[in-house]
């Protein structure tokens, strides 16, 4: 092979190199024509050697980014070799968003499915527990959902949480199921009273046994149904157990309750039961069992919904909260030794039966065209159809006069104070 160069100008081009029978020659343009010419292999560098990485997805501190999740999903193969690979950009950006769920203006109109997983997310972060935007992200879940969040919450002998976490507790809306047994609430609390807010109209079962309530805790629970036909008008299944302030008075107001199907007031104060039970039944149509009925077992109230775990959270952390009580041995053995008395620190438990309930007796009542009631129906049959006619023309005449005092005596100086202060 020959090679002929032939240059106009006199530019320097460089080298120009050529292959021929397996090896690389250099063509010089200066004297000496073509050199054979083996270049010097060097070593190859993919980077320079001031190139340094970092696998870092933001420059946070480290007490953040232990928080956050890695962007990659780490894996063991067969061979025992560790794999990686990328986590899918609808993770990544789902848990950007669950990390900053306190920023979100609104879910409203946002698609129930995609809210759920990011729920699911910044509960897994546990962005639900912390005390400010906590409160703040779980408000903009319940706004948008309702009883998607939470449709059914159980606090029986959880007045702890109650009390740390009674703002987030107010935030549920919708809620058809709520058990607030042996919390000793009292007539006062700021939660009884939330429970006649317009946001908790849906309520169907509330369990409020043991706590310490009287009449006139009732009167505050139930003025909005009795004067404004608003509260809790849906309720069906009732619970006031083991409070023994409530006396005939208080079952008075219980009276406005027109759809209630069943109701527990045993371990009351009730002074003359046979006028209760008899009113009770001609007025709302609840008969009195001899049995105990199942709805009130305090077994078929759960918590359920999206938030179920939150809720466990709390009372984890309401539970790690009191867990720096180990040297209560040392101090009661320092009281020992002084000769002084020691305090008494015992967790108020809630037993399923009370004296008092032993005392007055099993007072629960039922519905009986009721056909899901728990209880069997009782097999007595009636007389005949007039007795029948003449009991439901009593009951009419009764009715009537009830309703005729009842447009004086409902509105009264005191219920419209009350009234007035929601």
């Amino acid at each position: 092979m020959s090679y002929c160069l032939h240059s106009e100008s006199h530019l320097d081009t460089g080298p120009i190199y050529v292959r021929e029978n397996g090896k690389l020659h250099v063509v010089n343009r200066g004297p000496g024509g073509v050199q054979n010419v083996i270049p010097k292999a060097r070593p190859f560098s993919l980077f320079s050697r001031s190139f340094s990485v970092e696998l870092c997805m933001n420059r946070e501190d480290d007490r953040a980014r232990r928080q956050r999740t890695d962007h990659f999903i780490f894996t063991y193969t067969k061979e025992g070799n560790l794999r990686y690979s990328a986590k899918s950009l609808f993770s990544l950006v789902l848990g950007y968003i669950s990390d900053n769920v306190d920023h979100i203006d609104s879910l409203v109109g946002f698609p129930e499915q995609i809210a759920e997983k990011l729920f699911s997310a910044a509960e897994a972060r546990q962005k639900f527990t912390e005390p400010v935007t906590g409160l703040r992200a779980l408000q903009k879940f319940t706004e948008a959902y309702g009883s998607l969040v939470l449709c059914s919450l159980c606090l029986r002998n959880r007045y702890l949480v109650i009390s740390e976490k009674l703002e987030e507790i107010k935030s549920f809306r919708e809620l058809t199921c709520l058990d607030l047994s042996c919390c000793k609430l009292g007539d006062e609390h700021e939660l009884l009273e939330h429970l006649t807010k317009e946001a908790l109209s849906s309520v169907k079962r509330l369990l409020l046994k043991d706590n310490s309530l009287s009449d006139a805790g009732l009167r505050r629970m139930t003025a909005p149904v009795r004067v404004l036909k608003k509260g809790l008008e849906n309720l069906l299944v009732l619970d006031l157990s083991c409070n023994p302030k409530i006396t005939d008075v208080g079952i008075g107001y219980l009276l406005s309750f027109k759809k209630l199907n069943c109701l527990d007031i045993s371990g009351t104060g009730l002074k003359d039961v046979d006028a209760v039970i008899k009113r009770l039944q001609m007025q709302i149509g609840l008969v009195h069992s001899k049995v105990p009925l199942k709805e009130f077992d305090h077994s078929n109230c759960k918590t359920e919904g999206w938030a179920e775990q939150t809720v466990l959270q709390w009372e984890q952390a309401v539970m790690e909260a009191r867990k720096p009580q180990d040297n209560l041995r040392s101090r009661v053995a320092a009281l020992h030794f002084y000769g002084k008395t020691r305090r008494i620190e015992e967790v108020v438990k809630c037993t399923l039966v009370e004296p008092e309930t032993k005392a007055s007796g099993n007072l629960q009542f039922y519905k009986e065209n009721i056909q899901n009631c728990h209880l069997p129906l009782k097999t007595e049959v009636a007389g005949s159809h007039e007795l029948k006619n003449n009991k439901k023309r009593a009951l009419a005449e009764q009715e009537r006069e009830r309703t005729s005092k009842q447009k004086h005596l409902c509105l009264t100086v005191e219920d419209w104070d009350l009234l007035n202060t929601y």
